[in-house]
């Protein structure tokens, strides 16, 4: 198991942070209704797991809140780790910001927010999740309307029958469809049922294969190529995103276009990520920081924030070597999306620029 100092990084926008988030030796927001100038806010963000997403997240978190602590004359003091998907560093991490007392907690994607959800029942200490799929059916809220307790957030749902209309779309003949997806991952569960319900409304055959870790999801994704699935389908899921480097160029190989939720799939060579823009939900996510430390906004009562989830996002090497045409395939999916973009593959966002 790598060991939390090795984990442990500063933010990787710190230099850019530097001249607005100034370190303060002790922490401790004011009460709602205080004159904020001045002020310094600790906060704790836990990342679950290094991608392109999640990153991006973190990243517009931060510079938000970097704008808006010199618009309102106050700092935020950010903690920043990433738990690499080790429940054990993550348990630590959350309990460094108790011992800490930050006056906020961020926890990004769905198994930190339940750590953190559960590490702030005796303190009630808030906490904004961000890139949470299903919030609701995961116990995290009562409703997307009223939280009820003392967190709230941003999800990223993705609307399942919106991808599988984009397959249908782009190759009419589709006859099974594969889902590739971790079995352990909340995210998946709800997704995966609906694409059931969908293939069983059309008629459609499918097959799903699991992993949990990279060499699973290899041997996954080489079963479901001998399964003669004609596309797959992944949702929102945290591992098989981080495996796709290692999976795209055999489904390439193979003639199977890969559909996934999230544009960091189509990033690491996924033929299309459908979903929302991880940027814009950044952005959110800091604004609700904002309004629970300086204007008093209840958790409890600030409704988890949702995007509409139709920005399609193409690889267009990818769809190259499947022998597909962009054009076509964008003339295909424009009456289904609000926008169509293409990328190349890498490893990062930032490796585009």
């Amino acid at each position: 198991m790598m060991k939390h100092n090795i984990l442990h990084k500063t933010a990787s926008i710190a230099l850019a942070l530097s001249m607005t988030m100034t370190l303060a030796a002790c922490g401790g927001g004011s009460k709602p209704g205080d004159d904020v100038d001045g002020e310094v806010y600790k906060i704790g963000i836990c990342n679950y797991v290094d991608d392109a997403s999640l990153n991006q997240i973190v990243d517009h978190i931060q510079i938000r809140l970097a704008e808006i602590g010199k618009e309102k004359s106050v700092t935020f003091e950010i903690d920043y780790d990433n738990c690499n998907a080790d429940d054990a560093v993550m348990e630590q991490i959350i309990a460094n910001f108790k011992a800490n007392k930050v006056d906020l907690m961020i926890g990004v994607a769905t198994p930190v927010a339940m750590k953190m959800q559960a590490a702030t029942e005796d303190n009630r200490t808030p906490v904004v999740f961000a890139a949470v799929s299903d919030p609701v059916s995961v116990g995290l809220v009562d409703s997307l309307e009223a939280p009820g307790a003392n967190i709230t957030g941003t999800s990223d749902y993705l609307d399942t029958n919106a991808i599988m209309n984009l397959i249908f779309a782009a190759t009419p003949e589709t006859k099974k469809i594969g889902f590739l997806y971790d079995q352990g991952q909340d995210s998946s569960a709800t997704p995966i049922a609906h694409a059931k319900e969908y293939l069983d409304a059309k008629g459609i055959a499918y097959v799903e294969r699991t992993g949990t870790t990279n060499n699973e999801v290899l041997l996954a994704a080489q079963a479901l190529i001998s399964d003669g699935v004609d596309a797959i389908f992944t949702p929102t899921d945290n591992t098989i995103m981080t495996a796709e480097l290692a999976i795209y160029e055999d489904l390439i190989t193979a003639g199977i276009p890969h559909y996934t939720g999230a544009d960091s799939f189509a990033l690491n060579g996924a033929f299309l990520g459908y979903g929302v823009d991880y940027a814009n939900l950044g952005v959110e996510t800091a604004d609700m920081v904002a309004d629970i430390l300086l204007n008093g906004a209840d958790p409890a009562t600030t409704a988890v924030k949702t995007f509409d989830n139709g920005t399609a996002t193409v690889n267009t090497e990818t769809c190259e070597g499947l022998g597909l045409d962009f054009e076509t395939v964008k003339a295909a999916f424009a009456p289904l999306c609000t926008q169509v973009n293409a990328i190349t593959t890498a490893e990062s966002f930032d490796d585009l620029k």
